[in-house]
């Protein structure tokens, strides 16, 4: 099984690339593929055998990894030169050789399973963040479990999920659009693990750090119910959202931003139209996430 990765950058953090490059040499098994994307920057010096894009303007993370993406299309299985794609945030590392070789294991051994979503960890600490275990059940980040979504930054796709539903959603630019990517997964009948054996550290952050973080992550929530959802659970899914933003007590300009942000997610195109099916939202419902939280 063979497999890539695609690490996008927007060239300022060149020691962090440095250390993740090498995390990913050093990974047992065949060599790993990779293909670094500079997001609307030049792309620091990169080990020989190190491909790389560079892109006159940033495209948004999942714009970024699309370009990636299409790097590996040259040919072979379902129009992919390889099995399994690695997403890897530039300022991460892998923690271990053998992550390479779990995820082959992992998806050789569970012919459903179409996306592995991994442990972030902090490097000092050790500590997982409740954000960074993808479901509601996160008071134990190290118990493996099926989920529903995944992290953009730390993860695993087998090839053939892109060839069967498509990318990320480029008009995301950032925020949900794993979660995008994840719904039509499995309502395609694709499984989602978290594993938190495969650990990327990553130090500790606030997505909040982001001046735009408010206002993307409300629209593009309505995005992806207008695009996802059937009609009928639309509504219940951002009312849900709303209820619970007001309930975290956001300072007033970080209300501002967000309800900005939802209006612009209910007047601006959100692309294709795909409602689920309803098994799908019963799958969900399942696995412990029903669409509608």
């Amino acid at each position: 099984m063979k497999i890539g990765a695609v690490i996008i950058t927007m060239g300022n953090r060149p020691d962090e690339l440095r250390a993740l490059l090498d995390s990913v040499a050093k990974q047992d098994g065949d060599p790993v593929e990779v293909v670094v994307v500079g997001n609307g920057s030049p792309v620091p010096d990169v080990p020989e055998g190190v491909r790389t894009i560079e892109l006159p303007e940033n495209l948004g993370i999942p714009g970024g990894r699309n370009v990636g993406i299409e790097a590996f299309g040259a040919g072979g299985a379902d129009g992919y030169d390889v099995d399994v794609l690695l997403f890897l945030d530039d300022d991460g590392l892998l923690a271990r050789h053998d992550t390479a070789e779990l995820c082959r294991e992992a998806f050789e051994a569970d012919p459903e399973l179409g996306i592995i979503s991994f442990r972030i960890a902090d490097p000092d600490t050790g500590v997982t963040q409740r954000r960074h275990v993808p479901r509601l059940r996160a008071s134990d980040p190290l118990r493996n479990s099926r989920v529903t979504t995944f992290l953009g930054g730390a993860n695993a796709v087998r090839t053939k999920v892109f060839a069967e539903v498509g990318g990320l959603p480029d008009e995301f630019f950032y925020a949900h659009e794993e979660t995008d990517l994840a719904w039509r997964a499995l309502d395609a009948g694709w499984m989602i693990d978290y594993r938190s054996d495969m650990v990327l550290y990553h130090p500790t952050t606030a997505p909040s750090r982001h001046a735009v973080y408010h206002r993307m992550v409300a629209r593009n929530r309505v995005w992806l119910a207008r695009r996802n959802l059937p009609t009928l659970l639309v509504p219940v899914y951002l009312g849900v959202w709303m209820l619970l933003t007001l309930a975290r007590r956001p300072s007033r300009p970080a209300l501002k931003a967000w309800f900005g942000g939802f209006k612009e997610g209910w007047t601006t195109a959100c692309g294709p139209r795909r409602p689920m099916k309803w098994r799908t939202v019963w799958r969900l419902t399942r696995l412990g996430r029903p669409p509608v939280i």
